[in-house]
């Protein structure tokens, strides 16, 4: 009777291998789910700050509403809708642009 309590409390280990398949795996969810989503999104960001065009309507990271009115490398002057005072920000302070493009190829 000694013996079985003995067996029942020893707690099963399990070979190395299958934790690291385990570690294996819960990487490769985490990528899945959190870093491949964030980079593509990341990707996407850029993109709409490389094809930003003097006239278009954005708005900024504080909220702050404009339509652009000069492009330079890394800063863009843009008037407020509002009251049409220019303030200069940083082109990677921009959220959103507003504007539709139609860069679509004619068929």
């Amino acid at each position: 009777m000694n013996m079985i309590n003995l067996a029942a409390s020893a707690p099963a280990q399990l070979p190395p291998w299958v934790m690291i398949i385990y570690l294996v795996v819960i990487f490769g969810v985490m990528y899945f789910l959190i870093i491949r989503p964030n980079k593509k999104k990341q990707k996407e960001e850029k993109k709409m700050r490389e094809n930003l065009q003097v006239g278009d309507e954005i708005v900024t990271i504080g909220g702050i509403y404009g339509r652009v009115i000069s492009l330079k490398e890394d800063t863009m002057v843009i008037e407020s809708l509002s009251d049409h005072s220019k303030i200069t920000v940083a082109r990677w302070a921009m959220q959103s642009n507003l504007t539709v493009h139609d860069d679509a190829p004619a068929k």
